[in-house]
């Protein structure tokens, strides 16, 4: 086994300018590297954290399992409900999405269901007294016009989802 080096606390912010720079480069995991060593020296790096999160969202296409679930447990360490919610509708929207990408059967109604899931989180973010931006708003509008120019991406019978359906038409 390699031990790692530690990473110089003073070179946070040069760090997590890679990380983004390779995640737009579409290599999650060399921000996910990147990330998780900013991490070892802080911990509580709110900006690497949320970086992490998008860093897992991005591997949701190659590798839904298990970067959905560690993308969900490093929601945990955020500080700000206003930001979970936030990071957690980011998580099932591109989940919705990787769903619409897959061939999997009932991948429509896979999606739907994130997409919704994704909306009511974005909604929790609209209503707080925290919202001073309106990314929200932008990724809430994106999921609507996605469900309703997309005649495949529709609910199942169960009663869970008619009341998701409810809440959005």
């Amino acid at each position: 086994m390699f031990t790692l080096k530690t990473l110089e606390i003073n070179s946070i912010p040069s760090a997590l300018r890679k990380a983004k720079r390779y995640r737009l480069l579409n290599e999650p995991r060399e921000a996910e590297s990147i990330v998780l060593d900013i991490l070892r020296v802080n911990p509580d790096n709110q900006d690497a954290l949320k970086m992490l999160i998008l860093a897992h969202t991005d591997k949701f296409k190659s590798e839904l399992n298990p970067a959905f679930t560690e993308a969900l447990e490093v929601l945990d360490q955020l500080e700000s409900v206003t930001s979970k919610s936030y990071y957690r509708g980011i998580i099932y929207e591109r989940r919705a999405k990787a769903h619409l990408t897959g061939k999997e059967l009932n991948s429509g109604k896979m999606a739907f269901e994130f997409f919704a899931k994704a909306m009511k989180e974005y909604e929790q973010v609209l209503d707080s007294e925290e919202n001073a931006n309106q990314d929200v708003t932008l990724r809430w509008n994106t999921c609507a016009r996605l469900l309703n120019d997309n005649p495949t991406i529709k609910p199942t019978e169960s009663a869970r989802e008619v009341e998701l359906t409810d809440a959005y038409e």
